[in-house]
């Protein structure tokens, strides 16, 4: 497969990135419909929620893209409609799919976390899928590569607009963690989910861990300010709201370990709090050499994971079902 792809259209004016945009979403949408009929969900529960929101969710993610890098559209406003260039931002997405299936959920009297749960494999594939998008776009990539070793498809990639040199494809190590937690939530949901809820949270910490050391390697990111990344910013919060929320939930029956509670927890919050402020104010932290503090987000990321599944599969999933009303 070559490393520059030859045209970004299947056959004009029908591009990649829309195509596997639609066949994504087609997969999500396949996927929960499955999902429904093992819930005895009301039929076409799937099909009425999808229909409210994947376009909020492009739309969302394409109002989230433009907030924050309005320099790119400023002297061509229009060019904010054209979505098949690219510039859709996942978070963006989630975020005005939220809002909407909490809505939708609240109208048709169903449970939100139950909802949540039934498409966050589905969307965590389409996420996977999209992501070659990126590819036949030519963005999404990282920083230069100087290793020829290192040069090769799909490790790296090269853009004809700097010189057909090598670039980091962050796009695909996205797509393959993106797919890695696809099959683990499918597993998961069928072996393990004891409680509504906890295959979305899974999925947002997941895909928050990743995206946070990602997204530290990418040349496109979206500045909230001249030194945040906001997508960067948001996954730490996502990553220390997930595990708080499961933490608490332990810690309110005593199912934690010793080893969890003296060692994992109190390291996860000085990691946390360190990142945070990598995440925050950056220059601040231009004394430690790049590689360094990357490879710190690697292991924080990684010790947050693990300090997670502690949590849960040794706390939360041994937690007594409605022990709150037991006496």
């Amino acid at each position: 497969m070559s490393s520059v792809p030859y045209s970004k259209y299947i056959c004009y004016p029908v591009s990649w990135y829309s195509f596997l945009i639609l066949i994504s979403a087609l997969c999500a949408v396949v996927l929960s419909c499955r999902e429904e009929r093992r819930l005895g969900l009301p039929k076409d529960t799937v099909i009425d929620l999808a229909l409210r929101i994947i376009p909020f969710g492009i739309a969302g993610a394409r109002i989230y893209y433009v907030l924050f890098s309005w320099n790119q559209f400023r002297n061509d406003p229009l060019s904010v409609f054209r979505i098949w260039e690219g510039g859709l931002a996942i978070y963006g997405g989630v975020i005005a799919g939220l809002i909407v299936l909490f809505l939708f959920a609240r109208k048709r009297n169903i449970p939100p976390l139950q909802l949540c749960d039934l498409i966050a494999p589905g969307l965590v594939l389409a996420q996977s899928i999209g992501r070659w998008g990126n590819w036949f776009n030519i963005e999404a990539y990282g920083i230069r590569l100087t290793v020829e070793s290192l040069c090769f498809f799909p490790l790296a990639v090269q853009i004809p607009s700097d010189g057909f040199s090598w670039h980091l494809a962050t796009f695909f190590y996205e797509s393959v963690w993106d797919f890695s937690v696809f099959i683990f939530l499918i597993i998961f949901r069928r072996k393990y989910s004891a409680k509504t809820g906890d295959v979305f949270f899974f999925y947002l910490f997941l895909y928050a861990a990743a995206r946070l050391v990602i997204e530290d390697m990418r040349l496109d990111s979206l500045y909230a300010s001249s030194s945040v990344r906001i997508s960067q910013l948001l996954s730490v919060i996502v990553c220390i709201a997930v595990l708080v929320r499961y933490t608490v939930s332990a810690l309110k029956h005593s199912m934690l370990s010793d080893g969890i509670r003296l060692f994992l927890l109190p390291f996860s919050a000085v990691f946390s709090v360190f990142t945070l402020l990598y995440t925050l104010f950056g220059p601040v932290l231009a004394f430690m050499k790049s590689s360094f503090v990357f490879l710190l987000l690697c292991v924080y990321a990684l010790f947050m994971i693990i300090t997670f599944f502690s949590v849960y599969f040794f706390g939360v999933s041994r937690e007594v079902p409605d022990a709150d009303n037991q006496t």
